[in-house]
């Protein structure tokens, strides 16, 4: 048979969220890592009934085969650290008679649009999921509001400063973060094997010897990483609706914003004061159960934070969209909108910005921003 009518095989690799039943029942999150030659990650079962301790599930398969099977490692998770931890530091946190699973014995089916598991554990609990793929790289559902540039800044000079956070993009893209976008989903496995190795490699390159037992240290080279390009669970915004602009209109020529006159770019606004107000947030990256926070970090190293006005936030979620628009049931708060603007105005935005003093010189101090700065000035202003 002519090899491109042999239909691949689907890949397990990201993430899958959804409900189970059996013994118990309750949500589960599924994330799962590509490897060479097997798949690896967490599954976190989470119990309806809030007695029952949260468990995380350390999984590898054999291979990559659509049918698969594994003994998975049990541990878990700290009701008042969301975070995974040994049954004994965590046994007096529960009823006198609660009982731990150690390992489970699973097995599933994978195909294009769902992931069907089940599982049996040492002490008799069983359970079972079939799980949809999540849709974090289909297109965004987000409905955006098309304003001009004269109307984006009469109606951003209305806004309360620090109310507001905002996110320029070039297209319509569905939220997400660049270590999702780069095919990955444990970030269990993130933190314990990136990390170390990035520590390792660039405090050769860094004047300060990061100290990870510091939270505020930790925090800061996650996001002195991530303003290097390096794939994080971070995503950035900015208090500045103009800075988010010149993220919008970055890189695009000229030539390419007048041959699409109907393209737009995108600015995100997410509404901090009113998430902050109804959800905790979470200082740290790690925990089990599903969130998305606001964190403010130390500029260590990082002379771009302020020039960017910049913020952060972190989470383990992939499809931030859809999380976000489950919390807002009602339709009523609006944690996460849109502004779309036209990409021809290009020319026009970037003169004003740079006339604000926003610009690549300005925003990424250093040769490479004075270079970027100066190309666009001479090539394309």
């Amino acid at each position: 048979m002519s090899e491109h009518l042999v239909a691949a095989t689907p890949k397990m690799n990201g993430q899958w969220v959804g409900r189970y039943d059996g013994s118990r029942r309750g949500p589960i999150i599924v994330n799962v890592d590509e490897r060479r030659s097997f798949f690896q990650g967490t599954a976190t079962i989470i119990d309806d009934a809030s007695t029952v301790p949260t468990a995380v599930a350390f999984f590898r398969t054999t291979t990559k085969d659509r049918d698969f099977q594994f003994r998975a490692s049990v541990l878990p998770v700290n009701p008042e650290t969301r975070n995974v931890a040994t049954w004994e530091a965590v046994r007096h946190l529960f009823p006198p008679d609660t009982t731990m699973s150690q390992v489970a014995d699973a097995r599933g089916t994978l195909n294009s649009d769902t992931l069907k598991i089940s599982w049996t554990t040492n002490i008799g609990i069983s359970g079972e999921a079939t799980l949809p793929r999540s849709k974090a790289t289909a297109a965004s559902e987000l409905a955006a509001v098309e304003k001009s540039w004269s109307e984006f800044k009469e109606d951003v000079a209305k806004l309360e400063g620090g109310h507001f956070l905002f996110r320029g993009q070039k297209k319509p893209w569905r939220l997400r973060t660049s270590f999702h976008r780069a095919g990955r989903a444990d970030v269990l496995r993130f933190l314990r094997e990136d990390i170390p190795s990035l520590h390792r490699n660039l405090s050769a390159r860094t004047k300060h010897v990061f100290n990870f037992k510091d939270g505020d240290e930790y925090g800061a080279f996650l996001n002195l990483i991530q303003h290097h390009g390096y794939p994080t669970p971070l995503l950035d915004w900015t208090y500045s609706p103009y800075v988010a602009a010149f993220f919008a209109y970055r890189r695009i020529s000229n030539e390419k914003a007048e041959a699409s006159p109907d393209t737009k770019v995108r600015i995100l606004v997410l509404d901090q004061r009113q998430w902050q107000s109804d959800f905790p947030q979470i200082p740290w990256v790690e925990p089990a159960t599903l969130h998305f926070s606001i964190l403010q970090f130390l500029a260590i190293e990082n002379e771009r934070m302020i020039p960017q006005q910049a913020a952060s936030t972190v989470t383990n979620v992939d499809d931030i969209e859809a999380y976000i628009a489950s919390k807002d049931s009602t339709g009523k708060k609006k944690y996460l909108s849109a502004i779309d603007l036209p990409l021809r105005d290009r020319r026009r935005v970037t003169q004003e910005l740079n006339f604000m003093g926003i610009s690549a010189g300005s925003l990424f101090p250093g040769l490479d921003g004075a270079c970027e700065d100066l190309k666009q000035r001479n090539f394309e202003l």
